[in-house]
């Protein structure tokens, strides 16, 4: 029986692959997170699931909740990270910390308890510095290099983060002999993705009805959304693949659209009939992004088949039955990019 740790499996990805895990006879799973993923309750009332499924609720900055795993593992899904735009201009101090402190801790486990693999998941946000600064290929293949802007600006701690597990757990890998695969994810969406995210914003917006025109933020910028089952496959395909031990790969979708297609799409399904304006973005919100999977095509028969519309419908439908119900979210919700803007200035 296969053992396996998914670090962060209360996060929006991390439950998504702790569920899709436990369909395999032969997983047995653990997912630590320092919430409660929101299926977890459901996976134990499964008595199969139930057997072969443990649950640990701990803040994984502090060493000493590792102590709490107690036992060895063979895989480790690396996903735990503070994620969302809004949260690294606000506190970026906190997402340096946290996911720092989460790599080395992670890092000092491997060090102490052998594995035979990690997947870390990566982020596309590593390519900002270099969409803004070089003539960066689109779509976007692994092979770009990687570079930070202006180190003054928030933005650029959740990158840089993401940058140092990747050379940290590679690295690791030859020190500790394990097989490592970083995956990069690009724009995941589906329901309960979080709020601090562009769909839920908008349908935020639409939701509480605001005034004609509405503002369509950073309307020509494009991007390429990719649905949370398609993402799982491909994470899962990676970690399993012979050929992806020390490699790099996209999951995302080559889709790309622009903002506009997306903010007016989704108010279409929200029979929006009134009329839109062209707005500012997010202070360091890149003009392209869209990646080329054609090295996990090729590699591990990666195969993302919703089609973006689609994706874009099921997210839109959850986050508009949550916002209709008179929910608020916890954490993410809609600041416009002025408020940012401001705030630099």
């Amino acid at each position: 029986m296969k053992q396996i740790l998914v670090l962060g499996g209360g996060g929006f990805i991390g439950r998504n692959i702790v569920a899709s895990l436990l369909e395999k006879a032969d997983c047995n799973v653990v997912a630590a997170d320092i919430r409660e993923g929101s299926n977890w309750n459901e996976l134990t009332t499964d008595n199969d699931k139930k057997d072969r499924f443990r649950c640990i609720v701990d803040d994984f900055t502090n060493i000493e909740a590792f102590n709490k795993l107690n036992q060895s593992f063979d895989e480790i899904y690396m996903l735990a990270a503070v994620v969302g735009v809004n949260r690294t201009l606000e506190y970026p101090e906190d997402v340096i910390k946290i996911n720092t402190l989460l790599t080395m801790n992670t890092l000092d486990y491997i060090s102490r308890n052998p594995i035979k693999k990690l997947l870390f998941a990566s982020s596309s946000e590593n390519y900002a510095g270099t969409s803004d600064l070089f003539d960066c290929e689109i779509p976007t293949p692994e092979t770009v290099a990687l570079c930070i802007g202006d180190v003054k600006h928030p933005r650029w701690t959740y990158a840089i983060t993401k940058m140092h597990g990747e050379l940290a757990f590679i690295h690791s890998a030859k020190a500790y002999n394990y097989e490592c695969t970083v995956v990069r994810y690009q724009n995941i969406i589906g329901p309960e993705m979080g709020f601090g995210h562009a769909i839920p914003h908008i349908v935020e917006r639409f939701v509480k009805k605001e005034r004609s025109p509405f503002k369509i933020y950073g309307h020509d910028q494009t991007r390429a959304f990719c649905y949370i089952d398609d993402a799982v496959k491909g994470t899962i395909g990676a970690m399993e693949s012979r050929k992806a031990s020390g490699q790099i790969y996209h999951i995302g979708k080559e889709d790309e659209i622009s903002m506009e297609m997306l903010t007016t799409y989704i108010g279409e399904l929200m029979n929006y009939t009134e009329e839109y304006e062209a707005a500012i973005t997010y202070p360091g919100s890149v003009s392209r992004r869209c990646p080329d999977i054609s090295k996990a095509v090729n590699d591990f028969n990666y195969n993302p088949k919703t089609e973006w519309k689609k994706a874009v419908s099921l997210t839109t439908d959850w986050y508009k039955d949550f916002f209709t119900s008179g929910k608020l979210p916890k954490t993410g919700g809609f600041s416009p990019p002025e408020n940012f803007i401001k705030r630099d200035n």
